[in-house]
């Protein structure tokens, strides 16, 4: 991946959740974001709030894995000038075919740079197929960003893996998964308690919990109005008996938190 060639760039920290698992970091010069869903409706899935626009300026767009809600082709595609994607060893042929020309594959464990940034693939524990029957297939990652002495950890979608603790020390950020998009979470989720354990295993300094209150199936919400509002709360009380010495930050989708 080329190197940010923008030098007037603030060096700030900053994230923007924009709901669901879509989350602008902007460290210390270098715009990235995560599994872009920006739409009003994504399948069978109704946005509870308004649609954001889509951010300008990306050095690059990190997808954890190939489901809907993840891997959104038209919001990648509202993105300007086809930013680059780094996406899950397997995925790179489908996103070429959709019109996607720079696209770097990593597994778990592999590195690439964008600017000062060293972006590092980590484990997940999640379905990686993409639907219908026959589509294409990636294990899914997370992934560990590096710049300037900052350490951040996106988690993507995953259920909690044997090695996540190696993930600890010195990290400064963690954005977790605390629910998903209807009333029931299936394997390969992190609920507020799964959450919470993984905060306790990875100590960072702070902690964000995302993948809720966004995306809800039509009519759901009306039914399970606490699912919109609950979790992320839920998850602050439980790091705070767990992990006090983790900072939770409950940022809602829309809004920014600078760090």
């Amino acid at each position: 991946m080329a190197t940010v060639t923008d030098s007037d760039r603030a060096a700030g920290r900053q994230i923007t959740y924009l709901g669901h698992a879509t989350v602008l970091l902007e460290l210390g010069g270098v715009r990235l974001l995560t599994d872009p869903v920006l739409r009003a409706r994504v399948g069978h899935l109704r946005r509870q709030g308004p649609a954001p626009a889509p951010p300008p300026d990306l050095d690059a767009v990190l997808i954890s894995h190939l489901h809907y809600d993840h891997l959104d082709l038209p919001s990648l595609g509202a993105l300007e000038g086809r930013p680059r994607l780094a996406v899950p060893r397997g995925a790179g042929e489908f996103l070429r075919r959709s019109g996607h020309s720079d696209v770097t594959e990593l597994a778990s464990g592999e590195s690439t740079d964008v600017g000062p940034a060293r972006i590092t693939a980590t484990p997940a524990v999640h379905d990686g197929r993409r639907r219908p029957m026959g589509g294409p297939v990636a294990v899914p990652v997370g992934f560990q960003i590096e710049t300037e002495g900052y350490r951040a950890y996106f988690a993507g979608d995953t259920d909690l893996f044997d090695g996540m603790a190696d993930l600890a020390g010195g990290l400064d950020l963690a954005l977790l998964p605390v629910w998903g998009w209807g009333p029931s979470l299936g394997s390969g989720h992190l609920d507020p308690a799964g959450a919470a354990r993984a905060a306790a295993m990875l100590r960072p300094r702070v902690a964000v919990p995302i993948h809720w209150g966004t995306l809800f199936p039509l009519g759901m919400a009306r039914r399970h109005p606490g699912l919109l509002h609950d979790p992320p709360r839920e998850f602050a009380a439980r790091v705070a008996a767990m992990a006090p010495g983790v900072d939770v930050r409950i940022v809602e989708p829309g809004r920014s938190l600078d760090l």
